[in-house]
């Protein structure tokens, strides 16, 4: 998308036209049964915004702690234009849920600042199942269509930075 200038200002926006930019999804298998969701719609969303399917790559890992470390490699690795992290974290009855979805926000973050990619932190955290299923596609929306359309407008954002 052209820059659009408002005033005296320059204001640059990513479009959401995915077109060749190549996508990676890493996504956590615990919850696997809500997870599936999550990846669907973030296919779902590169599809529809015009996005070669055929150039995302799907990394399946043990749990949202494992997903920097993936996601880092794939980030490194110079053959994506954007890495989009998907998980579910369910609170439970210990703290246990704190670490795992503190240490997974912190290191998505920390890879695309480290890798200057486009690292999306599409991880839902819930305080139970309920919120989850809703955040996967029900009355909330998916959070995984979501992560993949902020990918595409970064993605598209970077171009012009």
């Amino acid at each position: 998308m052209p820059d659009k200038t408002a005033g005296s200002h320059r204001t640059l926006e990513g479009s959401l036209l995915a077109g060749s930019a190549r996508f990676a999804i890493v996504a956590a298998r615990f919850n696997d049964f809500l997870v599936k969701h999550l990846v669907d719609g973030a296919i779902d969303a590169i599809r529809r915004h015009g996005g070669d399917i055929g150039k995302v790559t799907l990394a399946w890992v043990p749990g949202a702690f494992e997903i920097p470390l993936a996601a880092k490699k794939l980030a490194e690795s110079g053959k994506y234009d954007a890495v989009i992290c998907l998980g579910a974290v369910i609170r439970g009855s210990t703290p246990h849920f704190e670490y795992v979805a503190g240490e997974a926000a912190k290191g998505i973050g920390q890879v695309g600042l480290s890798t200057g990619v486009p690292c999306i932190f599409g991880v839902i955290t819930t305080e139970n199942l309920e919120q989850a299923i809703e955040r996967c596609g029900s009355k909330m929306g998916n959070k995984g269509f979501e992560a993949a359309v902020t990918a595409i407008e970064l993605v598209n954002l970077h171009k012009q930075l």
